[in-house]
């Protein structure tokens, strides 16, 4: 179900059993948050999170008696799905027993977690909901609760601004309104201009990542534009990652494995080092060339033309390379 359906059905009780997965990491949060409250287990709670992930342990918790007349409220948060007969095990015991709950927030694909809505059925006493990213009215409604609750007099077109300027990630919002509280002044846009770190160097590697995962990317350039960043810098940083990828390239032919820190000379995380090495082995050399030359011809282009063509050339541009991919 979508989030209103789910809201709604919250002002019902609480669900037994829960899965929710999406893009909005706030209010995964948000529910998360909820259920300790309601449920009194701020403290009792068992948190799963990623590699702390035991299925032993979370049947087990609900397997007990709850002590001192408490709720048993186990809390799973994962990049990795959990096997049907898992799920279908802690699910009923969520619903066994009236002080048992089961909160499963998936932190992969949207793909992968339809596949285990099975387990989340009605009829087996689960639910589950898909979040989105809120949109610009949406988030700044949200933001504007927040300031209120913090007691944070800040206008519509500053929460705005913060918006667009953290890429609509309503969790880092809502942090920087906390430290914003802290001035106990009326905050302006200027302000956020003057306080608040842009994340746009994320989400221009985001752009390049898109790029060559051939998704859409006009929106996102129209942000980044809007967020402040020109022409030139968005070329240098095509440029800047083309170049890594062709590095990864190279390493992987040469060798027939991924090293970032031979590569570049530092060591990436993990699963960035795998993000551009799949990357790198889906492109061909001949078409690392061909925007290796476009990449070329479009700075020389960039540079002499007026600053009214910048942006359709550098729009050309993109749209180009990707069809060279």
């Amino acid at each position: 179900m979508y989030q209103r359906e789910f809201d709604q059905r919250l002002k019902q009780g609480l669900p037994k059993a829960v899965l929710i997965f999406g893009e909005n990491d706030y209010m995964m949060d948000h529910y998360v948050e909820l259920y300790r409250t309601k449920l009194d287990a701020k403290e009792s709670a068992l948190n799963l999170y990623y590699d702390e992930w035991n299925f032993e342990q979370a049947k087990n918790f609900l397997s007990q008696t709850s002590l001192f007349g408490g709720t048993n409220l186990v809390i799973v948060k994962h990049d990795k799905k959990i096997h049907k007969k898992e799920l279908d095990v802690l699910v009923a015991l969520a619903n066994k027993n009236d002080d048992n709950y089961f909160l499963y927030l998936y932190d992969g694909t949207a793909k992968e977690a339809k596949s285990m809505q099975s387990a989340f059925t009605d009829k087996k006493g689960g639910a589950w909901v898909r979040l989105f990213e809120a949109n610009i009215r949406e988030g700044v409604a949200i933001l504007q609760q927040k300031a209120q609750h913090i007691g944070l007099d800040i206008d519509h077109y500053a929460l705005q601004h913060l918006m667009l300027l953290l890429n609509n990630n309503i969790a880092l919002c809502t942090n920087e309104l906390d430290k914003l509280a802290i001035l106990q002044t009326s905050i302006t846009s200027k302000d956020i201009d003057r306080l608040v770190y842009s994340t746009a160097p994320l989400a221009t590697e985001q752009l390049l990542i898109d790029l060559f995962n051939k998704k859409p990317i006009t929106a996102t350039i129209t942000k980044l534009l809007d967020l402040g960043e020109n022409e030139n810098d968005l070329l240098r940083s095509t440029q800047f990652f083309v170049n890594q990828i062709f590095l990864f390239h190279a390493y992987i032919k040469l060798h027939g494995h991924v090293d970032s820190a031979a590569i570049l000379g530092y060591k990436l995380p993990k699963p960035i080092e795998e993000q551009k090495a799949q990357l790198a082995l889906r492109v061909k050399s001949a078409s690392l060339l061909k925007i290796f030359e476009h990449l070329l011809e479009s700075e020389i282009e960039m540079k002499q033309a007026p600053a009214t063509q910048r942006e359709v050339l550098l729009y050309s541009m993109l749209i180009k390379i990707q069809g060279y991919l």
